[in-house]
């Protein structure tokens, strides 16, 4: 299955423009090692969260927009070769001197797709999902993930994705497993849902949460709702 690359990095607003240009100017580059699809999506309906949010997994600051952002590949081996290679291309090293973000408070990781369902033709708004869940809890996890995603693409969404982490590095400033408050052995979880746009989504969303598939009480869930990360991003490309 598609195995992902995904990212969440603090972007100052003012250059959201060129942070757009940045991206763009990278496409090429990545589609020559293997990429088969990049997303780059802008901060619009960002929770505040109790214990955790989007804004402190990249301690971004009042004047930032968090960005969640993947590259798609066809499973991991695609991915770990265009890794190689990029890291030994000069134009990487180009790239990272120009970005217009703080790229040391940027979290990444690879994750493994474990539900794909829908279509990405089309996306124009996404709401994006992080939180732990112990491995003890997988199948539960994603046989969930499976029914929920019922609710949304009855409801106007496209495309679902779940994701489970497989290569999660600990980072210097942050990483996954601090955004999430992951505890002990438990692993991130990074998810989708893609939306053609905001006004089907926030139309769509009120009829997803009151769907009886959606009503799973709180202490029967197989994760700790309390650490889940979400937000509402705008696309801003799709390549």
């Amino acid at each position: 299955m598609t195995y992902i690359e995904g990212f969440v990095v603090a972007v100052p607003t003012a250059n959201r423009q060129a942070y757009i240009e940045h991206a763009a100017g990278a496409v090429a580059f990545l589609k020559e090692f293997g990429v088969a699809r990049m997303v780059e999506n802008w901060g619009d309906d960002v929770s505040v969260g109790t214990l955790n949010d989007f804004a402190g997994a990249v301690q971004a600051t009042a004047d930032e927009t968090v960005v969640f952002s993947w590259f798609e590949y066809p499973d991991k081996a695609a991915r770990d070769a265009a890794s190689a290679e990029m890291m030994t291309d000069p134009r990487m090293e180009a790239m990272g001197a120009s970005m217009p973000f703080d790229g040391s408070r940027m979290i990444y990781a690879g994750f493994q797709a474990e539900v794909e369902e829908g279509s990405a033709a089309g996306t124009g708004y996404v709401d994006g999902i992080i939180l732990p869940v112990s491995p003890a809890n997988k199948d539960a996890y994603f046989a969930l993930a499976r029914t929920v995603s019922a609710a949304f693409l009855e409801n106007g969404a496209i495309r679902v994705v779940e994701t489970w982490g497989n290569d999660v590095p600990a980072g210097e400033k942050t990483d996954y497993a601090r955004a999430a408050h992951a505890i002990g052995d438990e692993v991130v979880v990074y998810s989708w849902v893609e939306w053609p746009d905001k006004a089907t989504r926030d139309a769509g969303m009120p009829k997803v949460m009151a769907d009886a598939r959606m009503q799973t009480p709180p202490a029967n869930l197989p994760f700790d709702g309390k650490r889940m990360i979400y937000g509402g991003f705008t696309t801003i490309l799709d390549a």
